[in-house]
């Protein structure tokens, strides 16, 4: 059950290979001492995303993995391309994107204009995401 006078803490993607990218940002997110929510996106989300080829794992075993994370609270699987009607939905305190980002290209960054919420970008981990992983794997 959720500590009311924590913050919620938001932060989404596909998630679909964890590498140490995913594990520092939600580290981060944890240091910010609030109640962390990832948002991930569906099987067939990922697809119109990433290409037929993706998911690697689907939608459970990555909300599994996950949910085994000590610095994960909460897992809430997405049906949508983005993230916008949860957002909506569960109203986060801050919304934390990987450094891949710009701050006004993060999906509920309207929010932050109106004082609603605050979007920080975490560092981006160098060659740290599921497609150089891929890739690399592809090449040997």
């Amino acid at each position: 059950m959720m500590d009311l006078n924590l913050n919620k803490i938001f932060t989404n993607g596909c998630f679909d290979l964890l590498h140490v990218g995913h594990i520092e940002l939600l580290k981060y997110c944890k240091s910010l001492n609030g109640y962390v929510i990832v948002g991930i996106n569906s099987d067939n989300s990922v697809k119109k995303l990433k290409g037929q080829s993706r998911p690697i794992n689907n939608e459970y075993t990555r909300k599994l993995i996950l949910e085994s994370i000590k610095y994960v609270d909460e897992v809430i699987i997405f049906k949508e391309e983005t993230p916008l009607e949860l957002i909506k939905k569960i109203q986060p305190q801050l919304i934390i994107k990987g450094g891949d980002y710009k701050k006004e290209d993060v999906v509920g960054y309207e929010f932050e204009k109106l004082g609603l919420l605050e979007v920080k970008i975490f560092d981006y981990v160098k060659n740290n995401s599921t497609t150089s992983i891929i890739e690399r794997i592809s090449n040997r």
